[in-house]
């Protein structure tokens, strides 16, 4: 989850006060009107006396965010990369099964170096796992015994009305796995990925 902030929006003849959201690859507004705008869209990005102007598409939005806008200007400005927000160091034991997005798997391999595709290996820093049914989380309890005590599992599954296993399933399955959320990420434009550890007092 990103930074969020109630504010004044000025959008064409629209003016409102609502609640922005930074995300990870969007900026959202939420007041009479609403606001979607993806960082890709973005054309022109400046931030002046508190004020961060953004046009994109459908024409230029001006947030009065006072401090922030500047932050905000430059988080969009220089995203974090995907294998920042997952965590990832140089080096790390990764395992990989069933996830199949090339671009994240080339970048992981940038990263941590070896990965092993649909292998399990003992005392990983990381296993990705992608859940695509119900059934498919019924592997976290294994997936479990091959983390390092202070190691993660990021289960990936696809995001929106029509998927058909829901975040709330992915959490329910791990409690019962024994594991304990502790951050939720944006995968990719149909994916999301969710970071599950061995609680401290179990290690």
């Amino acid at each position: 989850m990103g930074a969020e902030a109630i504010c004044l929006v000025r959008f064409g003849d629209q003016v409102s006060e609502g609640k922005a959201l930074l995300e990870t690859t969007e900026l959202v507004f939420r007041g009479d009107f609403r606001l979607k705008i993806p960082f890709r869209d973005i054309s022109a990005l400046t931030d002046d006396g508190g004020e961060l102007s953004v046009s994109f598409s459908n024409g230029t939005a001006v947030f009065e965010l006072g401090p922030n806008a500047s932050k905000w200007a430059e988080k969009i400005r220089n995203p974090r990369g995907l294998m920042e927000k997952l965590g990832v160091k140089a080096g790390a034991r990764v395992a990989v099964i069933g996830v199949k997005d090339d671009s994240f798997l080339a970048d992981l391999r940038d990263r941590a170096g070896e990965v092993d595709k649909d292998v399990l290996l003992p005392d990983a820093d990381f296993v990705f796992y992608e859940a695509d049914d119900i059934e498919d989380l019924s592997r976290l309890s294994e997936l479990r015994s091959w983390i390092a005590k202070k190691g993660a599992v990021w289960v990936v599954s696809p995001k929106g009305k029509g998927a058909r296993v829901k975040d709330i399933d992915v959490m329910a399955a791990a409690r019962e796995a024994g594991l304990v959320d502790t951050k939720v990420v944006a995968f990719s434009e149909t994916h999301t990925a969710l970071k599950f550890v061995i609680p401290v007092a179990k290690r």
